[in-house]
This record gives C-alpha cells, structure tokens and sequence, in this order.
C-alpha cells in the first residue's frame, strides 16, 4: 500500500480504478513560497519540484511507506496559471485561454523516509475555443465552485470538454497525473506485480 499525499478526487479516482492500494494523507507544502523560488524554470520543472516536496513532505508523516506526491499546473504562451483564487479570477484565466493552447504539466513523485524513489513528468496541449463572456458565465454558473481547485478552471470528467476545440496527449495527464509512468514505477517498487 502507498500513501497518496494529495486530496484531489481525480488522483484518488484514478488510483482506485487501476487498482492500487492507497490511503490519502494530504499533505501540507507552502506552493506558492516554493514556486516563488524557481522563477524563471521551465514549467516542467516546476510540477516535478512541487511533486517531490508533497511526497516528501509525507514521507516525513509516514514513516516506512512509499509516498505518492502529484502537482499539476498551466502554461499558455509562457504564462502560468495556478488555481485561480475566486469566481472573478478564474473568469479572467478563461478569457486569457480563449482561442489558445493550454499546455497542461502533470507531474509526480515517489519517497520513501524523505529519499526520492522516483519522479517523472508529462505534458498535454489542450487547444482552448474561442469562449465568450456568455459561455464563460453559464460555465461557472455550473461548475463553480467545484473548479476552484482546479488548474486550467476545467474538470474534464465534468463540463470541461466544451473548454475544448482538441486535446493532445495522455488522458491521466489531463486529469492530473502521469498515471503510466506512475503505474510503471509502482512495478519497479515492487507495489504493483510486473
């Protein structure tokens, strides 16, 4: 069994229907203190930092196990996007998503008593439509406020797919984790049979 040092449903839901066995312990990291010390890194390596320090931070609550830390987060044209704040802003990050492409970074790490086991990391472009005020409105007036914990303010299982003109790369990525590579580095733990 693996601890999974995240509260998100969609980690927790992918998770349990691939089969692994997992308790959630979220764990506590200052991000935004953390990101404030890697300006200026590629947004990949970003995700990958806030992996490793929620699986560590676990790792330090639960000694002896193997702890699964996750992040995701948003690029459009060099920006980056963290879950917006408030209704007002998350209206604001769709209006600046319109008509382009998101690049969606889903990262996650593996610790076990605070040494990393393993990390990897996997990008997704998703091509925003064109949305208008109209759209953005009606879109929060349904999925507000269950996507203010969501980077990209979209859940894909939910409303989100009319986000979206097309979608490159692998669904777990657009959900919130690497969930292959993941799976993979559970076999070379020896958690997963191979």
């Amino acid at each position: 069994m693996i601890v999974l040092a995240s509260q998100s449903a969609s980690r927790k839901a992918m998770l349990d229907a691939a089969g692994v066995p997992f308790r959630a312990a979220p764990a506590h990291v200052d991000e935004r203190a953390l990101e404030a010390g890697l300006a200026g890194e590629a947004p990949r390596n970003i995700a990958l930092a806030l992996a490793e320090a929620k699986a560590i931070a676990g790792s330090a609550a639960n000694a002896g196990a193997l702890v699964l830390g996750s992040d995701s987060l948003v690029d459009v044209e060099g920006r980056r996007f963290d879950k917006p704040r408030d209704r007002d802003e998350a209206a604001e990050h769709l209006r600046h998503f319109s008509g382009r492409t998101m690049q969606l970074h889903s990262a996650a790490a593996l610790v076990r008593d605070g040494q990393l086991r393993w990390s990897g990391a996997d990008v997704a472009r998703l091509k925003v439509r064109p949305l208008s005020e109209a759209f953005i409105a009606d879109y929060l007036d349904h999925e507000w406020p269950a996507v203010s914990g969501c980077v990209g303010v979209f859940r894909i299982e939910a409303r989100g797919p009319h986000l979206f003109e097309a979608i490159e790369g692998d669904q777990f990525t657009v959900l919130g984790m690497p969930l292959l590579k993941v799976l993979a580095a559970l076999r070379e733990e020896g958690v997963l049979v191979a």
